[in-house]
């Protein structure tokens, strides 16, 4: 038969001080593919699981922002100049300060469409279903428990060092998280 496939080993805990330090001790050890589970938010977790904010969505938000401006901007020259030029009081076809209001709107509508498609994008949506689930105990992540998940893409994994690894933690029980 042949071995089924791992994401990762998972450890439950039942504080959040035990995962922040079981994250703060892998990152230690070298471990970099890994992620916590817990059922609030945890400020210092980021930084133990070594994640930083360098991330592309600030520059996709912002390509799409100036897009707007340049979309809305040169909508309104197309049609004041090219298109449909009229002469409304004298003043110049190419009234730039009367384009600001609608450059403006469309560079908020344009960055805030491109934030949202670019989180469901960078962040692998849809998934319906993620291997984590299929772990034991993995319901009580939303409600009591903590998990901390070491997974097999990391450069540093072996199954049985890592399993070993994980068990010095103290953790209430450790787990191989199938694909």
């Amino acid at each position: 038969m042949p071995e089924a496939r791992i994401h990762g080993i998972m450890a439950e805990f039942h504080d959040a001080t035990a995962v922040v330090e079981a994250a703060r001790r892998a990152y230690g050890k070298g471990y970099r593919k890994m992620d916590a589970y817990t059922p609030f938010p945890i400020e210092e977790l980021s930084e133990a699981l070594g994640y930083h904010s360098r991330g592309r969505l600030p520059f996709l938000v912002l390509f799409g922002g100036v897009l707007g401006a340049v979309v809305g901007f040169g909508l309104q020259y197309w049609v004041s100049v090219m298109a449909y030029p009229l002469n409304v009081g004298g003043r110049p076809l190419n009234s730039w300060p009367s384009f600001i209001p609608v450059t403006f709107e469309t560079t908020v509508l344009f960055a805030a469409v491109a934030a949202v498609f670019a989180m469901i994008g960078l962040n692998g949506l849809p998934r319906p279903h993620h291997p984590v689930f299929n772990a034991p105990n993995f319901a009580l992540a939303s409600q009591e428990r903590f998990f901390f998940c070491i997974e097999a893409e990391d450069p540093l994994f072996d199954a049985s060092a890592t399993r070993s690894f994980m068990e010095s933690l103290n953790p209430s029980e450790v787990t191989d998280v199938e694909l």
